[in-house]
């Protein structure tokens, strides 16, 4: 998402001449007026991601955090006044063209944060050693395995979908504590949790090119994700079952992932 709005943004960084949150839900519990000071009058310096956070460096020393949670878009049109009716809040730039921030759920969030911002997060699974990954794990010895990865403050960018993703391909039953798995099946997780996000992120550059019609993990190639009732794709002869986990639904094999 961050690539794909950097390649939209105007040439030149116009200022941001206008604005409204449409949704003032959006940016509670900041008031939208008060986001929109910050913004308008001000020009972007840079957009940067820290897991799911879109970070939008301004110049008037703040920074716009978007969060897009499950149907949030961000993206740059070039007629600020042809934005769709899920808009939830949208900024004008000095040549009229708009970034736009859609949500057809209206669950994503925006906050107006200071210079330097960054969100409690984790790191991410490529920049997190395995000894590393090894520790948070013994501080969490009854987890169960899906609601550890899930913990934004352990580990960043692991949502519902790649979570059950990542598991399935170590081959690690969500509901059982990593604690209990053995130094294989740690590495094997710790590879999985790189290799699914980095296809993730090349899933949502393809995805993020049609605004209005796209869903997180829509175009990723999923083995587990929403296929429940489904043959496994490992032809293990067992079909894939959903359970409810923390208030999500977890899809899995239960005879692949123990």
């Amino acid at each position: 998402m961050a690539r794909r709005l950097r390649e939209q943004l105007p040439a030149g960084s116009p200022a941001i001449v206008a604005g409204q949150i449409v949704r003032p839900s959006v940016t509670r519990p900041q008031a939208p007026e008060d986001v929109l000071a910050g913004t308008i009058g001000a020009a972007i310096v840079a957009v940067r991601r820290t897991g799911k956070h879109i970070l939008i460096d301004l110049t008037s020393n703040h920074v716009l955090e978007i969060h897009l949670r499950m149907t949030g878009n961000l993206f740059v049109i070039p007629d600020v006044r042809f934005r769709n009716a899920a808009t939830r809040a949208w900024f004008e730039f000095a040549n009229g063209a708009g970034l736009v921030f859609e949500d057809p759920r209206a669950l994503g969030k925006m906050h107006l944060r200071e210079a330097g911002y960054k969100p409690a997060l984790g790191p991410e699974p490529e920049d997190m050693p395995f000894e590393q990954f090894v520790e948070l794990v013994r501080k969490a010895p009854r987890t169960p395995a899906k609601l550890f990865l899930m913990d934004q403050a352990r580990i960043a960018g692991l949502g519902n979908i790649y979570a059950a993703e990542a598991l399935f391909a170590a081959k690690l039953s969500p509901g059982k504590p990593l604690a209990e798995a053995s130094v294989r099946k740690l590495r094997a997780l710790h590879q999985a949790m790189a290799d699914v996000l980095r296809e993730a992120k090349s899933s949502a550059y393809r995805g993020y090119t049609d605004p209005g019609h796209f869903g997180e993990g829509e175009n990723y190639p999923a083995a587990v994700y929403d296929r429940e009732g489904e043959p496994c794709v490992r032809n293990c002869g067992r079909r894939i079952q959903r359970i409810r986990q923390g208030g999500r639904s977890t899809y899995y094999c239960p005879a692949c992932q123990r």
